[in-house]
This record gives structure tokens, sequence and C-alpha cells, in this order.
């Protein structure tokens, strides 16, 4: 029988009470992230309209020969949060509402963020 790690559990309880307090709409949107064991993905979302506005992950096709043996998770995350900017700046998207999808703010997570807010994307 499967049983859930209480750290699986933890985190989603982190996520669920961040959730109700932060939502996106058209003018500030929410930049969600999520963190695999292997891969990093960021997002940045409309929930008024339910649309994702623009997205960036670890698989992209950009980032296939820059860390050819799967790179450092930190140098990742760094080039993630540069590529989400980017694509962000193009369609005109100066401020956000980040959402760090229950995870603890170190790490991948925090390089994904501070990245972001260097290219100029408010929090």
């Amino acid at each position: 029988m499967a049983r859930t790690s209480k750290k699986f559990l933890a985190r989603k309880r982190r996520h669920k009470r961040i959730r109700k307090k932060i939502f996106g709409v058209a003018n500030k949107p929410r930049l969600c992230v999520y963190r695999s064991s292997k891969n990093i993905y960021a997002q940045i979302i409309d929930d008024a309209k339910g649309i994702t506005l623009v997205s960036a992950s670890s698989l992209d096709g950009e980032l296939k020969g820059k860390f050819p043996q799967g790179g450092k998770n930190i140098e990742v995350a760094k080039e993630v949060g540069s590529m989400i900017s980017k694509r962000a700046k193009e369609k005109n998207i100066e401020e956000v509402v980040f959402d760090r999808g229950g995870y603890l703010y170190h790490g991948k997570v925090k390089a994904l963020a501070d990245v972001v807010r260097e290219a100029g994307i408010k929090f």
C-alpha cells in the first residue's frame, strides 16, 4: 500500500494556504513555480480568464545544449528565470504576484525569483 510522504503533505498544506491569498488578474498575473526532482517549471497565469500567458521550463529547447550533463540545479533555475522574464517582457508584463507553490523560499525557487526581479519584473 502506497503512503504519501509527510513532506509532500506539508507542501500541499502550505500551497493551499498560500493560494487562498494569491490571485492573478490581467494587470498583475500570478508567477507560479513548480519543481520536480529533476526539472523546474514557471508559468505566468491570468486566473481571472484561466489562461497561461507565458511559460518556461528546464525542458525547453533553448536549454538543451547549455547543460549537457543536466547542469547544477541552481544554474538551471536561473536560466529558467531569465527565460520567463524575457518572455514576460515581450508580452508587456511588468508586475506579477509570486506563487512559490508551497515550496520553501530557498535554493532553486529563490534563485529563479531573484533572476526575475533583477530582470525588472516587480513582485
